[in-house]
């Protein structure tokens, strides 16, 4: 089976748990839609989780690539005495915006860890696919984070740069591709369009980012084989 999640900020606990849930086995494929990272306690636990697993395909979401804009010259001296040191102006301007969106738990484990296991998470992340195109239960689905931005039906996929498929908020009101195509995204909690924690669809539109990490908000999962929709409080 084919399942896919997104926008785990850190939720370690409720991923297992969902984990759990759809029975994932070394048969199965998870495919996570990025933001990994952030907001919430245990984003090293989850990124040390995936990395050991065969089975598990990342996607690179904006809070990803924020946190390797930052960790990558942060990484020798990632501590509260030392972040603000020697920092040049764009630098301290990457740390504000990254501070200012939940930056501070991944600082934190990123800081209690070794070096040696910092440098291989890092280099892990820097591995996220900027999107995939998958084949299930007769429909072929396009799993990016935000979605394609600027979109134009005949732009290739490889022709998006990563600011329009894991920054750009996506219309779902707008049919891309129609037919047996789809388009699954994360990046806007559905809480914001419907009010809800839970899986939005609209035409072969789907966000599955149902605010894990908010108080109202539920981890969602997809199964791609057949649609079927799983959840965690």
């Amino acid at each position: 089976m084919i399942y896919v999640m997104s926008d785990l900020h850190g939720e370690y606990d409720k991923y297992t748990a969902m984990l759990k849930k759809i029975g994932f086995s070394d048969e199965d494929d998870l495919y996570i839609l990025g933001d990994v990272v952030d907001r919430g306690k245990k984003p090293v636990e989850i990124l040390r989780d995936m990395s050991l697993r065969h089975n598990v395909f990342p996607i690179m979401g904006n809070h990803d690539k924020m946190a390797i804009d930052v960790l990558d010259w942060l990484l020798t001296e990632v501590t509260d005495e030392t972040v603000e040191r020697n920092l040049t102006r764009e630098e301290m301007y990457r740390l504000a915006i990254w501070r200012m969106n939940g930056a501070q738990t991944t600082l934190d484990e990123f800081s209690a860890i070794p070096a040696e296991e910092r440098r291989a998470l890092l280099d892990y992340m820097k591995e996220f696919a900027p999107y995939e195109v998958v084949e299930a239960g007769g429909r072929t689905f396009i799993l990016v984070h935000a979605g394609l931005g600027h979109f134009r039906r005949e732009r290739p996929l490889d022709d998006y740069s990563l600011d329009e498929l894991a920054f750009m908020r996506f219309d779902y009101d707008r049919e891309c591709f129609g037919g047996d195509i789809y388009i699954v995204t994360g990046h806007t909690p559905t809480l914001t369009i419907t009010g809800e924690p839970e899986i939005y669809r609209s035409g072969n539109n789907i966000c599955i980012d149902c605010g894990a990490v908010f108080a109202c908000g539920r981890l969602a999962c997809l199964r791609l084989d057949d649609m079927k929709e799983f959840y965690i409080d």
